[in-house]
């Protein structure tokens, strides 16, 4: 078993999805096996938040070491971020997509603020490449 150091502790890597991951992983191969470019039809994104005061959000990021590094990052009550979205597929790179409101301040990703960068952002974004089979 294969463990990395969190802020506090050691903890163990193992997966709490690995039956989701093995049976994506059993589909995947099966479509290839049908339809040989299947992977050219994948399109995976996220959104990450990224504090802007140096602040390091331990769901984005993971420190890997040997050794304990005795990291310890004081933050603000309510830290100024940034939420940045962005897709990945075998024709390249989508975005990023910064969410920001109206006035061009940073805001964090809801709803509707979702819903309009999918229709406002991400579908314009797909209409410039070819799709068709995507």
């Amino acid at each position: 078993m294969n463990f990395f150091y969190s802020k506090d502790n050691l903890v163990a890597l193992h997966f709490k999805y690995d039956q989701a991951r093995r049976k994506f992983v059993e589909w995947t191969q099966n479509e290839i096996s049908v339809v040989p470019d299947f992977h050219k039809r994948i399109l995976f994104s996220d959104e990450a938040h990224f504090w802007l005061n140096c602040y390091v959000n331990k769901q984005n990021f993971r420190i890997w070491s040997e050794a304990n590094p005795q990291v310890y990052v004081e933050t603000p009550l309510h830290p100024e971020k940034l939420t940045v979205w962005c897709a990945l597929w075998a024709g390249g790179i989508i975005g990023p997509y910064f969410f920001k409101n109206g006035e061009g301040h940073n805001v964090t990703v809801n709803g509707d603020r979702y819903r309009a960068m999918v229709a406002n952002f991400f579908i314009r974004e797909l209409n410039n490449h070819d799709v068709q089979k995507l």
